[in-house]
């Protein structure tokens, strides 16, 4: 049912990273085939179409965060740069080339990369969204004076919005390294509308 191209082995000291097979959509199941058809080829849609029955459903969730939420698309994805940066890099290499399309510069990016969110390149809403991701990542424990500052610039849609994609990343991210996904070049802002 399953099998691994050559293009999906990476040799990490002998042997495979990935842990489990990409879904192959010439073998799959009609409705995950269906899915995989309208799919950029890229690891993380055949790693999770191992999940067969929540993968459509899967999908949705995430088109919608991608592209049906209040939050600005610029905030969504530094919300996503700053779980990738934290917890899974396969996030911040897919994410950088959305990022540059929605307006957050190449400055922003390096600086997050870094770590370092500086007043002179991101403005109060960004910092406190990068802010409030960073403590979700870590334990989820957001202090009041940031929540505060946060619901100060953000309304309460905004807010669990923020919190939905940084959760929604988190979980893939965690899936990712655990499952150990092979790496895939950048898929670019048209994989946004990709499968809808």
């Amino acid at each position: 049912m399953l099998r691994r191209s050559a293009a999906h082995v990476v040799w990490f000291y002998g042997r495979t990273m990935a842990r489990v097979e990409y879904v192959d959509p010439e073998n799959a199941p009609p409705e995950t085939a269906s899915a995989l058809g309208r799919l950029p080829q890229a690891h993380v849609f055949g790693l999770m179409a191992q999940a067969r029955t929540a993968f459509t459903p899967w999908l949705r969730l995430g088109g919608a965060l991608l592209n049906d939420l209040a939050l600005a698309p610029s905030l969504r994805e530094l919300t996503i740069l700053q779980v990738g940066r934290l917890a899974q890099r396969y996030e911040w290499v897919q994410h950088v080339p959305i990022a540059l399309a929605t307006g957050v510069s190449r400055e922003q990016i390096d600086a997050l990369e870094r770590g370092v969110v500086e007043e002179s390149l991101f403005d109060p809403t960004q910092r406190a969204v990068l802010r409030f991701v960073a403590d979700l990542v870590r334990d989820g424990e957001v202090s009041d004076s940031d929540f505060a500052t946060l619901s100060d610039l953000l309304d309460e849609q905004q807010i669990v919005e923020v919190a939905l994609v940084a959760g929604h990343y988190l979980g893939l991210a965690r899936i990712m390294t655990a499952l150990r996904i092979d790496p895939d070049d950048p898929m670019g802002p048209e994989a946004l509308n990709a499968g809808t």
